[in-house]
C-alpha cells in the first residue's frame, strides 16, 4: 500500500504533471478513490473522469515546457499530506505555485485540496 508521500508525489507527477492521457488515466484509477472530490478555487469535482478532466484541461492550455516541481518539504501524517509545488517553464522562474493537501482513505487520495500562492 503507498505511502501518505508516496500519494503525494503521484499526484503531482503521475497526474497533475503527466502529458500522456493513458498513463494519466491509469495513475488516476490507482491513486485515487472512485468518488475523489478536488477542490481548487474554481470550485470543486467529483470522481474519476472530472479530475481526468481537471488535469488534462490544465495541460493543454500551458507550453509542453511547463513542469510540476516539488517545493519545499512534504508534510504527512496517516491519513493527510501536504506538499507544496511549483509550476512552469523547466528552466525558468515558476508561473504559479500552491499547495495539495491530501486525505487518504484505505490506501488512496479520496480528498485534493489545492491552494494557490497569493
Amino acid at each position: 500500500m503507498p505511502t501518505v508521500t508516496d500519494l503525494l508525489t503521484a499526484n503531482l507527477i503521475d497526474v497533475f504533471g503527466n502529458r500522456d492521457a493513458v498513463t494519466r488515466r491509469a495513475a488516476i484509477e490507482r491513486i485515487y478513490t472512485e468518488d475523489v472530490v478536488f477542490t481548487d478555487p474554481e470550485g470543486a469535482v467529483h470522481g474519476w473522469d472530472a479530475l481526468e478532466a481537471k488535469a488534462g484541461g490544465l495541460l493543454a492550455e500551458v507550453p509542453p515546457t511547463f513542469v510540476f516541481a516539488e517545493d519545499g518539504k512534504r508534510y504527512a501524517s496517516a491519513e493527510t499530506g501536504a506538499l507544496g509545488w511549483t509550476f512552469g517553464p523547466a528552466d525558468g522562474e515558476p508561473a504559479a505555485r500552491g499547495i495539495d493537501i491530501i486525505t487518504v482513505r484505505d490506501g488512496r487520495i479520496a480528498a485534493l485540496h489545492t491552494i494557490f500562492a497569493a
